[in-house]
Order: structure tokens, then C-alpha cells, then sequence
């Protein structure tokens, strides 16, 4: 992430933005949903009934280079200076990390004299994974509390934004990167170019940079209108990704789709010239977005009704349950939780509470529906008849950690891609 601001970067209402990767005019809708505080803006008891500040959730789409992007309301300062976001309370994915690093230091022969570079490395739950192979990492992060854990989990980490600047000064150090990883941060800077730019001076002739991101035609597909919030400035496809890179001086030579974050892309980039054909895989992603239609922009405009609908669906069978008197908590309390709860209008008319396994979180509210988080623990003393999933793309991992709520008779609802009730084993009602 990058503080680098240029003239008009931020978003104004009453003037139309340009797009953040080619600076065409933006004026196509992908999704409009409403107005929504920061997502990860949890409150504290003492301002519960404090204002908060609401930005539009309009989602747009660029005509000339197909870019899917929110416009810039929100400065990163407001959302990543201190950041609730903790990657190590997520079993699997300090797993998913602990498995990249392995196979990263196999493939690109990774040893002593190597440097790993992560931006926004977030608590070390990756780059710690590093020193028992013997790789040197350090980690970039402008979270100060966030990057605290990671000091203290013995992962070196400069509190910066990332970008083209502190790329120079890194190098002016001495610094080069045998090995730049970014994973789910690329959707998260509002100067696209400033951030690319920074990676590609930072990298080494033969080094390579691994980005992870959502990927937009399994938001599409999945109707994950949730994973969309403030601090998610884009959404990409291999085709924009492309069109990124080859702007920068670098090529795409491979990429794997994942199952993390309801679907995301894994891309491989080195510099242009460098000498790594592309592998199968990029030519036959590229075919199959063509054939999903991620290049028409029809696509895209198709969406905001689908999110309409799972509202709607969504609320029908929460007013029906409440009617019948059953009581319904939350579990997690995720971004895409928020976004969720603030679209459809659910707060704790229709939550008692939601759980997380964050300490920073608990005794806080969500923001804007003003949820009251408590520990995991809560579920087992309320014995709720219902648990709402939010972060659904965990479903698996919940269910199987509260799968003694059938004791009582507690089914879960997940939300997205559709409105589903399913059992504590797992099945579908």
C-alpha cells in the first residue's frame, strides 16, 4: 500500500473520477451498494453512539481497459495506520502461507543469500514461514499495531506505504528482491501505477513478484457482492492484471487459480525480457475469461441485480425466523461482514451478537449496524437457533469448529452466493 497522493486522487462527488490504471472517464455501474462506514472501522464501547463517517459503495467500470474499480473516498491513512485486520487468527490461510513458502523457495531456488520482500506483510503470518528454510524476509506494513506482531513474531518489518519512492530508498540501501510477494494488497492502493512501478524497481533482473487477488469473474460468478468495500479501491482479471504489468515493464509467466477468498488468482511477474515463457496455464485462463465474457462490458452491468436479489432473499428469511421468535447470532466478524450487514440494513434487530476469534475486535461493535462482537465462547451461552456465516468463504472451517451446536438444535445460514440453511454436519436443509 502507498500514501503517494496525486492531484485528485481522492474521490470528489461532485466531479467524475478518472480511472486509476489508464485515466479514461468512468460512467458504467457494476454495483451500487448504498452508503457504508469503513469497513474494518470497529468501535470502541465509548463511541457506540458516536457519528461515524458513510462513503458510497459504487462500484464502476472502465471502458477503455475494463479495470473494475471503487472510487478513492477514503485515503489508505484512515483505513491502514491502525488496522484490525489480523491474518494469524485464520487457521487455513497461515496454512495456505506456510505452503506457498515452501513451494516458493523450492521453484525460484531460494537460500541464504536471497531476499523476500512482502508488502503489506501484515502480522508475519507468511514471511515466518521463511526463516526455518533459511530465506531472509522482511516485511513492509503501515500498520503500526499490525506490524508489531509480526516485530514480535521475529519478522523484520518496516511500518511504511509502499510505492515507488520507498522502492528507491530500498534500493538506495542496498535492498533488491529476489522475491516480492503481495497477497490480497494489489486491490488495495489507490495509486495502481505508483504501486506497480515500486514493485518492478524493487525486483531484481531475474527475480519474480507473486500477486494474490480476489479474481472479479468468481465475484461475479459467486455473487460476492460482500468482498467489496472501501479499502478494495479494485478488482481484477488476468486481462487487467496484463495490462498493469506490461505498463510497468513486467510480463505475467504464470498464474493459478485458488480456492482463498472465494476465489482468487495467484500471478507470477518478472521483468519483460527476462526470459520466462509463460506457461500454459496464462494463455488458458486468458481463454476461459474471454469466454466468460470478462471483456464485454455487459458482463459486469448484470451484477447489481443478482446483489439485489440475495438482499432481498436474505431478509425475507430473517424477518420469518425472528417472526417465529428464533433467536440468531453472527459468526465473525470479517470486512465483507460489514459490507453485508450495512447493505442489507441487519444490525442487532436481527443479530443478538457476533463472535470472533480476534481479540482486537472483541467488546467492539461492527461499524454502522453496531453489532457487539464477543468471544467464540458466547455461542455455547446464548445457544442461538441460528448462526449466520460472514465470512462464508470459511464455512468448512467454522462448521467443523462449532459442530456441537446440534446439542441444541443450531443450524447455520450462509449468505452468498445464495441464501443457504445447512446442518451442523454440513448438509444442506
Amino acid at each position: 500500500m502507498n500514501a503517494h497522493k496525486d492531484p485528485g486522487q481522492f474521490a470528489d462527488a461532485t466531479q467524475a473520477s478518472p480511472c486509476r490504471l489508464c485515466g479514461a472517464s468512468l460512467s458504467r455501474t457494476v454495483v451500487n451498494l448504498g452508503m457504508s462506514p469503513p469497513c474494518e472501522s470497529f468501535l470502541p464501547p465509548e463511541l457506540v453512539d458516536a457519528a461515524e463517517r458513510y462513503h458510497p459503495l459504487h462500484v464502476m467500470i472502465c471502458d477503455a481497459c475494463l479495470l473494475v474499480q471503487l472510487r478513492a473516498y477514503v485515503e489508505p491513512e484512515e483505513i491502514f495506520t491502525e488496522y484490525a485486520y489480523f491474518s494469524s487468527y485464520s487457521t487455513s490461510w497461515v496454512e495456505h502461507a506456510r505452503r506457498f513458502a515452501v513451494m516458493a523457495t523450492e521453484r525460484f531456488h531460494l537460500g541464504p543469500q536471497s531476499l523476500v520482500v512482502e508488502l503489506a506483510s501484515n502480522d508475519g503470518y507468511l514471511l515466518q514461514h521463511f526463516g526455518p528454510l533459511g530465506v531472509p524476509a522482511l516485511g513492509v506494513e503501515p500498520a503500526a499495531n499490525v506490524a508489531a506482531a509480526a516485530t514480535r513474531r521475529g519478522v523484520p518489518t518496516r511500518v511504511e506505504f509502499f510505492g515507488a519512492a520507498l522502492a528507491d530508498r530500498m534500493r538506495g540501501e542496498g535492498l533488491a528482491a529476489d522475491l516480492i510477494i503481495g497477497n490480497n494488497v494489489l486491490a488495495q492502493v489507490p495509486d495502481l501505477n505508483d504501486f506497480v512501478e515500486g514493485a518492478s524497481r524493487l525486483l531484481k533482473p531475474d527475480g519474480a513478484a507473486t500477486f494474490e487477488f480476489p479474481h472479479v469473474g468468481r465475484l461475479l460468478a459467486g455473487n460476492q457482492f460482500d468482498t467489496i468495500y472501501h479499502e478494495h479501491y479494485s478488482y481484477f482479471s488476468l486481462l487487467t492484471i496484463e495490462r498493469i504489468a506490461a505498463k510497468h515493464g513486467l510480463s505475467v509467466f504464470d498464474v493459478e487459480t485458488l480456492t482463498t477468498h472465494g476465489g482468487s488468482l495467484r500471478v507470477y511477474l518478472a521483468k519483460t525480457g527476462a526470459g520466462r515463457a509463460p506457461t500454459p496455464a496464462v494463455a488458458a485462463l486468458r481463454a476461459l475469461e474471454r469466454e466468460e465474457g470478462l471483456h464485454d462490458v455487459a458482463t459486469y452491468q448484470a451484477f447489481d441485480e443478482r446483489a439485489r436479489q440475495t438482499k432481498r432473499a436474505l431478509l425475507k428469511f430473517l424477518i420469518a425466523a425472528k417472526d417465529e421468535g428464533k433467536r440468531i447470532c453472527g459468526y465473525g466478524a470479517p470486512g465483507k461482514g460489514n459490507t453485508l450487514l450495512n447493505y442489507c440494513g441487519i444490525g442487532p434487530d436481527f443479530l443478538d451478537f457476533t463472535v470472533d476469534r480476534n481479540p482486537y475486535k472483541i467488546g467492539r461493535f461492527t461499524p454502522g449496524m453496531r453489532v457487539p462482537i464477543r468471544p467464540v465462547e458466547a455461542i455455547d451461552a446464548a445457544r442461538p437457533d441460528y448462526i449466520l456465516i460472514l465470512p462464508w468463504n470459511l464455512r468448512d472451517e467454522i462448521v467443523a469448529q462449532m459442530r456441537h451446536v446440534a446439542d441444541w438444535g443450531g443450524r447455520f445460514i450462509v449468505p452468498i452466493p445464495r441464501v443457504e440453511i445447512i446442518t451442523p454436519e454440513g448438509d444442506p436443509l
